[in-house]
């Protein structure tokens, strides 16, 4: 199975947790129906981004939002990315990301482990740990054509854990994430063509769609790119889909025409995990 279809839904999220929810399962059987074999929802698909909307949203998992996702993925024999969503569990906020297999099991179950606390003077300011507190593991999950390696925005921007995963066999890294209007347009592609390069992945983002009346204002622009850091699919600012063909014939191609996990100087240097 050297190629297959993945999917990324750039959702348009409203304040009513229900309604992303029904909306949600509803693109998610769209793109099932056109051929797409691993599907993703954008960071925080539920709820609307913003510290002050973790903690009404939150969810204990398994819960509501989760189990719906569990029953489509089953339905439509996927494999399911399910975005994230605000999680409570144990007195404790987190930014959760599950992914469900095509018999609707928990296969996965990621927390944010890197949160977004910057402060760029006169454009924007933001403290997810003013409510959300950081994971502390790694989460992969295997497909029938490849390992893959989640990561949840921010993560996107350390280079290390896009290499332990590749190091653990990873062939394909699906970040779902809302970057802004000021990190956007500077940062979304320059990583995402930055970490494919580095480790001769795709790598895979997933946006919510632009909501310019939103507290935050996502950047929008889900993208596919591949190991060669070419941009295969990005969508616009809308609600949309995002299809593209992964390849990992063309993934071993490129490895074996610059191979540079042959050639890394691990006598020199090295990226470790500390913990599993």
């Amino acid at each position: 199975m050297a190629t297959f279809r993945l999917a990324l839904i750039q959702l348009h999220i409203s304040s009513i947790k229900s309604e992303n929810v029904t909306r949600a399962c509803s693109l998610i059987r769209e793109a099932a129906a056109q051929g797409a074999k691993i599907v993703s929802l954008p960071e925080c698909f539920n709820s609307p981004y913003g510290v002050k909307y973790f903690p009404e949203y939150a969810e204990k998992i398994p819960g509501e939002s989760t189990q719906k996702l569990s029953e489509v993925a089953k339905e439509c024999s996927i494999y399911l990315i399910g975005g994230s969503i605000p999680e409570e569990d144990a007195g404790k906020l987190y930014n959760t990301c599950t992914v469900f297999g095509p018999d609707g099991t928990l296969l996965a179950k990621y927390r944010k482990i890197h949160l977004f606390d910057i402060d760029v003077p006169g454009k924007i300011t933001f403290q997810e740990s003013k409510t959300l507190s950081p994971g502390d593991s790694f989460s992969t999950f295997d497909t029938p054509y490849c390992r893959v390696g989640l990561g949840i925005c921010y993560d996107m921007r350390f280079a290390e854990l896009a290499q332990i995963y590749t190091q653990r066999g990873c062939q394909l890294l699906v970040y779902p994430g809302a970057f802004n209007l000021t990190t956007g347009p500077a940062h979304w592609e320059l990583l995402q063509r930055g970490r494919a390069v580095d480790n001769q992945v795709y790598v895979a983002t997933a946006s919510p769609a632009r909501d310019d009346k939103a507290s935050y204002v996502a950047w929008g622009h889900s993208t596919v790119v591949n190991p060669w850091g070419e941009v295969l699919a990005k969508a616009g600012t809308e609600e949309t889909i995002v299809y593209s063909d992964i390849d990992l014939k063309k993934l071993a191609e490129i490895r074996q025409q610059i191979p540079i996990f042959r050639q890394k100087r691990s006598d020199l240097y090295a990226v470790e995990m500390k913990k599993p």
